[in-house]
Parts: structure tokens; sequence; C-alpha cells
């Protein structure tokens, strides 16, 4: 699939298509659409570390790191907290295949619920306070309103588990709620709020990348006007419904780039991102009100398409008339993208 990775010449990131294999993860370039037939390196998983999830890059709090028996570090960013567990276990697994001890050891570390003895809640408050380990404090938007120092749940979840608080999503949840409980933090905004509603205690803390949280004691919160904002609130506040990376058609040049699409419902819109650019904000995206989406025939190259593209092609044609051009990884993949969208327009 495909991950962004940072290079280790000029530190910038570059998406490439990644192959696992028993004992080492391929990555290729993609070039006009298809990808290259050698691939552009390769990561020798022998003697190699994994940390995950890696908190080492604010911006980018998915992912996951690989060090060699060579001290090669490798940065990797995956779209999703899904993605990135899913991603981590299946390279654990090739770095043991030769340990099946360690195997079961790691599957039974993440279906394991086991909070560590005599836990001080006052200590971890303290660690989460240090001003160069600590939980990192951002501002964030929510329904119009941004919030000073605020960390999102997953962000807690990722530095709770980075930390050795716990060994598990499960785990760091619920360590999580237990701070809420005991009022060292708070929820803000609108979808953290309405959980502490929930009958259910293990659904009161969200791991989720937009719920906002803060330290109990922060200042309230500071909103600014709507004019501040760069882009449209109203349009980036639907539930992400499905996130991926697709290759796209640009509509100036024709050439292919490989994009982090992000599918959104109510309202229903299409944003996609450059996963090389270090912000987090959409370089374009449409309402699906009124679109068309359909597959592609792979056998030959359809009209309106350049270049010699590798296939899985689909199409999105707006309620403007606007002709965006898309290419999944797999057939399996194009029709889920598509099952995904229809509902939406």
């Amino acid at each position: 699939g495909f991950l962004p990775l940072q290079g280790h010449v000029v530190r910038n990131w570059k998406v490439r298509w990644f192959v696992l294999l028993q004992d080492k993860l391929l990555y290729y370039k993609i070039e006009g659409g298809k990808k290259e037939p050698s691939p552009k390196g390769r990561i020798l998983l022998d003697g190699c570390t994994i940390t995950c999830p890696c908190l080492e890059y604010e911006n980018r709090p998915l992912l996951i790191k690989l060090k060699t028996k060579t001290n090669t570090d490798y940065f990797l960013e995956c779209c999703s907290r899904e993605e990135r567990d899913s991603w981590a276990l299946d390279i654990t697994g090739a770095i043991h295949a030769g340990h099946p001890v360690q195997v079961q050891e790691l599957h039974r570390m993440k279906n394991s619920f086991k909070l560590l003895e005599n836990i001080s809640l006052h200590n971890i408050v303290e660690r989460m306070y240090d001003s160069s380990t600590g939980i990192k404090l951002t501002r964030n938007l929510d329904q119009g309103n941004r919030y000073k120092e605020t960390f999102t749940g997953s962000a807690l979840v990722d530095w709770l588990i980075s930390n050795s608080f716990a060994v598990s999503r499960f785990e760091a949840v619920t360590l999580a709620s237990m701070l809420m409980d005991e009022n060292f933090i708070r929820p803000v905004g609108v979808r953290s709020t309405e959980a502490t509603r929930s009958s259910d205690p293990s659904e009161k803390f969200l791991d989720d990348s937009t719920a906002l949280y803060m330290f109990a004691e922060s200042s309230k919160k500071n909103t600014s006007s709507r004019e501040e904002v760069h882009f449209n609130i109203s349009e980036l506040s639907g539930t992400i419904v499905k996130q991926g990376f697709l290759v796209k058609q640009g509509h100036k040049r024709k050439n292919w780039k490989v994009r982090k699409f992000v599918l959104r419902a109510d309202p229903a819109f299409l944003h996609y991102y450059d996963p090389t650019k270090e912000d987090n904000k959409p370089v374009g995206g449409f309402s699906l009100r009124g679109c068309l989406v359909s597959a592609l025939e792979d056998n030959g190259v359809p009209a309106g398409v350049k270049g010699n593209v590798q296939g899985n092609l689909f199409k999105i044609i707006t309620k403007n008339d606007i002709h965006y051009y898309i290419q999944a990884s797999s057939k399996a993949e194009r029709v889920q993208w598509i099952e995904a969208i229809k509902p939406l327009t």
C-alpha cells in the first residue's frame, strides 16, 4: 500500500508504494500513475526494531519508526490509527517470523487488559505536563470555535502507550477515562462532551482524532471569528466515513499524484491532501451532492486519462461537470471507495 516515507538526505516526505515480504519491506516510486518495476529501496527486517506509536513529529501523529540493525531510521506515515496499527502488527510479525513465541506474545499484549499495579494518576499527569516529553498541546477548531492548549483523544492514547503506561489502546482508553473521572482532564467541544453522557463507561472517553480534551485547570476556550479561519469549517466538520491513499490525475498538467483522500458525511464532501506537506490542510475537495461516480474499464486508456496508468480507475463527475480521475491500488479497493461514495451523492 501507499505510505509517505521521510528521505534520508533531504528530510522531506515522499509517497512510496510498499510491499511487505517475510524478511524485508520494499518500496517503489510511482511515475505517471504506474509503479516502477524495480524497487527504489528496501528495509531489511532482520534485527530491526519498531516503534509504534512514534511521537517524534508533532504534525505527524500516525508514524511508525523502524530502526535497522545498522542504526538507520525509517519513518512511515499512515492515514489512520487502524491502518497504522495494522501495518505495525504485520511488520512486527515479519520481524519475529522466525520466533513464534515472540509473535504469540505480541498478540497476547495486543489483546490483553491488565493495568499497571499501584499506578499513580498524579505521576501520569506530572509526566503529561513535562515541557520536553509531555503531551503536545495545540490549538484546535471545533464547530467554528478555536480552543487553546488542547490535545485529541487519540493523541493521549498514543502518548500513554509510547510512555509505557499502557500496552494496548484499550488499556490507554481506560486510563484516560480514569484521568477524566478524577478531574485531571476534561472534554471540550461537542464530540467529546457528548460522549461523557454515555451510559457505558467505556465510551465516555473517545480514542478519536476529532475529540478534544484539555487539562482541567486550563483556561476557558478562546474562540476566534470565522473570518480568521482560512478554510470552510462546515465542509470539514462532517463525520469521516473513509480515508486512504489514492492516485489522482491533475486538472491542468494531467500528471498523477498520490493524495490522501478523506470522505465525510453530513455534510458530504470528498477532500484530498498532499501527504508530503507538513500542514494538515486539504489541497482540494468538492461536495458530493449531485455527483456521479463510476468504475472505468481497465482494458486500454479511457478518454480523458493521460499516461500509461496502472488500472483500477474510477471517475467522479461533479454537478458542475468537473471530472476527477482517481486510481485505487486494487479492484477491491476501487469497489470499496465507489460503494462508500455512492450513498452520499
